[in-house]
Parts: structure tokens; C-alpha cells; sequence
């Protein structure tokens, strides 16, 4: 049982191995945008630029704007965007009015909703659409567990302020209500995990996303007794098949707001 390196940026690698499942939310966002007005889609946290593709469907000018230099690489080397841009997603700004900013799982690693929504609304051109996809899985087992663990483990070592969150969806409504049109609804994907030779398949998926500030606060051998303890209790909550294979519910929260 290996316990993943702590580099400091995302590691694409660790990302794409669930590439398939992560995409579909994404796809199923950008299904639900209607016709757009001028300008450019921007694919902001665009990570490895796997939407990429699907967003050149547009035939729009397609900017990345990501903050791990890593993930940008990788993206950049896709050759599905115009340009790509080294940006905090909380500071970041169009040099002109984009026609939409498609945001999938990634503002819910940035604070303040309620700036950050309105900031992103205004920046858009006439008509244009705020698209969003946020993982609501917080309260589940696969993420719940990690933290409830490593605070038993090693009390006051995790900062709750880096880890993310997400508004209720009553709340982005009566945000996003008065600057434009707003759909908001829920998916439950239910995600057959394959088997992994490395560790059971949810703390596979879970250990390179929600779990990356957990991990990184703690040392090697830290990480490894948490995970020894984590993937104990997972199993419980989430049992193998016959084959290896591990039913695993995910829970994601969509937006759209045409301004």
C-alpha cells in the first residue's frame, strides 16, 4: 500500500486515472448550455484540459485558466486552447467579455461564493452563461471518513479552511436569482470503480482530489497509518464485489446562469 508523493501541485497523472468518470459531469453541463452570444468559452480550472475537446466543439477562441502549472502543461499540450493562462481563480479576469465560463469541479477549492459568483457573473457579455458543476459529496463516506480519521489520528493537524466546500443549492439560488436566469439540480452518478492492485478503488479515486490537503499535511509515514486506517474503514462502507469492482455513489451540484 503506497502512499501518493506529496508534490505540492496536482498531479495530472493521479487525476486521469478516473478520467471517464470525471468527464461524464462535465459533458452533461455543457449539454445543458443553450446558444451562446460572441465572444470566447473559457474552461476556468481547466486542469489536464480534458473537456477541451468538447468545448472546441464550439467553435469559439477556448482559454484555459488553471493555477498548477502541471495541470497546464498537460492541458497545453492537448492543442484544444487558444491560449492558457497561470491565474488564481479567485483574482482571475477576462480581457474581454466571454460569451461563457465553464467551471467544472474546481470552485469549490475557492472561498467566498457570494464574491466569487457575482465577480464571475459581471465579467460575462450580453447574454452570456455561467456554467458550474460542484462534487456535493462532503457528507458521504468516501470524504467524511477521511477527515473524521485523521482528526482522531492527529488532532489540530488538518486545516479546514483548505479544504473544499460548497454553498447549499437553495443559497446559489438566492444568489444568482438577480443577475439572470438560473437552473440549478442535482446528479447522483452511480460509478462502478474497477479493481486496484494499489488500494481499495474509492480511496483511489478520492486520494488525489478531496483528499490532497489531508494528506499533504502530514509526513510520509502519517500518510501511510491513514491510509492503513482509511482503507479499514472504507471497505465497510463501500465492499468489493466478487470481481474487485466497488459500487461508488457520487453526488454533483449544477448551475447555469445566463446573465
Amino acid at each position: 500500500m503506497n502512499a501518493p508523493r506529496d508534490t505540492g501541485d496536482w498531479d495530472p497523472g493521479t487525476y486521469h486515472r478516473f478520467r471517464g468518470l470525471r468527464l461524464r459531469p462535465a459533458l452533461d453541463l455543457l449539454r445543458s448550455v443553450g446558444p451562446l452570444p460572441e465572444g470566447d468559452v473559457i474552461d476556468l480550472g481547466c486542469g489536464s484540459g480534458a473537456v477541451g475537446p468538447a468545448l472546441g466543439q464550439l467553435r469559439r477562441r477556448v482559454i484555459g485558466v488553471d493555477t498548477s502549472p502541471a495541470m497546464l502543461d498537460h492541458a497545453q499540450r492537448t492543442g484544444c486552447y487558444a491560449a492558457t493562462e497561470k491565474m488564481d481563480l479567485a483574482e482571475w479576469q477576462p480581457e474581454t467579455p466571454p460569451a461563457m465560463i465553464f467551471a467544472n469541479a474546481v470552485l469549490h477549492w475557492v472561498r467566498d461564493h457570494d464574491t466569487l459568483m457575482h465577480r464571475l457573473a459581471s465579467q460575462l457579455a450580453p447574454g452570456g452563461v455561467l456554467a458550474v458543476q460542484l462534487p456535493n459529496q462532503n457528507r458521504a463516506p468516501s470524504h467524511r471518513l477521511w477527515l473524521q480519521i485523521a482528526d482522531e489520528m492527529f488532532p489540530d493537524r488538518i486545516d479546514r479552511d483548505r479544504l473544499p466546500s460548497i454553498m447549499l443549492p437553495a443559497e446559489y439560488h438566492r444568489l444568482l436569482r438577480p443577475l439572470g436566469q438560473v437552473t440549478i439540480w442535482e446528479t447522483e452518478y452511480y460509478q462502478e470503480l474497477a479493481p486496484d492492485a494499489e488500494g481499495h478503488p474509492v480511496r483511489r479515486f478520492t486520494e488525489g482530489t478531496y483528499a490532497r490537503p489531508i494528506l499533504s499535511a502530514l509526513s510520509k509515514e502519517e500518510r501511510t497509518q491513514l491510509i492503513t486506517a482509511y482503507e479499514s474503514a472504507i471497505s465497510k462502507a463501500y465492499p468489493e464485489s466478487a470481481r474487485g469492482t466497488v459500487l461508488f455513489p457520487f453526488r454533483r451540484l449544477f448551475l447555469t446562469l445566463e446573465v
